[in-house]
C-alpha cells in the first residue's frame, strides 16, 4: 500500500473532526472500565484546555450520564440483555467545541422500540419543562424509590436537561430496522 495511501482512506475523518472542533470522540463498546477511562481523559482535556470550573463540571457530569444511558440501554450488546452488572454495549459519544466557546455533546446508540417510545416521552415531557420545573423534578426523584426495572430511575436525562443551556435535542432513526436514539445537550 502506497505511504499516502492511509492518508487518503483515513484523513478526511481526521481533518473533518478537527474542522468541527471535536475533543473527545468514541464509537464502540462501553463498559463500566471504558466509561471510567474516558472520563479521566475527558477530565483531564478539559482542565488542561482551560474550560472554565462550572462549564467542566457541567459538561463532565452531562458525558457520565450519556456514556451510563449507552451501558444501561443500547440495544447491541456483547453482554445478555439480562445481565445487570458488567454490561458491554454499543454506541457513539462526542464532545465538540463551539464557535462561540460553548459545547456539544452528542451520543447515539441503538435501543429497542419500546425503550425508543418511553425515551420519546420522557424527553418531549422535559422539553417542555422550564429550568425551576425540572430542577424541582430532579429533586423529587432523588427522593424516589428506583422504579422496577430501572437503572437509575430516569435522574440521568434530567441531569443533561438541568444542566444544559438550552431544551435537549433528540432523534430517533429506524432506517436499519432498529431504532437509534440521538440525543444532544448544549452546555
Amino acid at each position: 500500500m502506497p505511504a499516502n495511501a492511509i492518508a487518503d482512506k483515513y484523513g478526511s475523518f481526521f481533518h473533518l473532526a478537527r474542522e468541527h472542533q471535536v475533543i473527545f470522540y468514541y464509537m464502540g463498546y462501553f463498559s463500566q472500565h471504558i466509561v471510567a477511562a474516558m472520563a479521566d481523559a475527558v477530565k483531564l482535556q478539559l482542565e488542561v484546555t482551560g474550560v472554565a470550573g462550572p462549564t467542566r463540571r457541567k459538561l463532565f457530569s452531562c458525558f457520565i450520564e450519556m456514556a451510563q444511558n449507552i451501558v444501561h440501554y443500547s440495544a447491541d450488546a456483547l453482554t445478555s440483555p439480562t445481565q445487570r452488572e458488567g454490561e458491554v454495549r454499543h454506541g457513539a459519544v462526542c464532545i465538540r467545541r463551539e464557535n462561540d466557546g460553548s459545547f456539544l455533546l452528542l451520543c447515539a446508540n441503538p435501543v429497542e422500540a419500546r425503550i425508543a417510545e418511553e425515551l420519546r416521552g420522557k424527553l418531549e415531557a422535559l422539553r417542555s419543562m422550564t429550568l425551576d420545573e425540572i430542577k424541582l423534578a430532579y429533586r423529587k426523584t432523588l427522593r424516589e424509590e428506583t422504579p422496577e426495572g430501572s437503572k437509575g430511575a430516569g435522574i440521568g436525562l434530567l441531569t443533561v436537561a438541568r444542566d444544559a443551556r438550552e431544551p435537549l435535542q433528540f432523534d430517533f432513526d429506524a432506517a436499519g430496522g432498529v431504532p437509534v436514539f440521538y440525543l444532544k445537550a448544549a452546555i
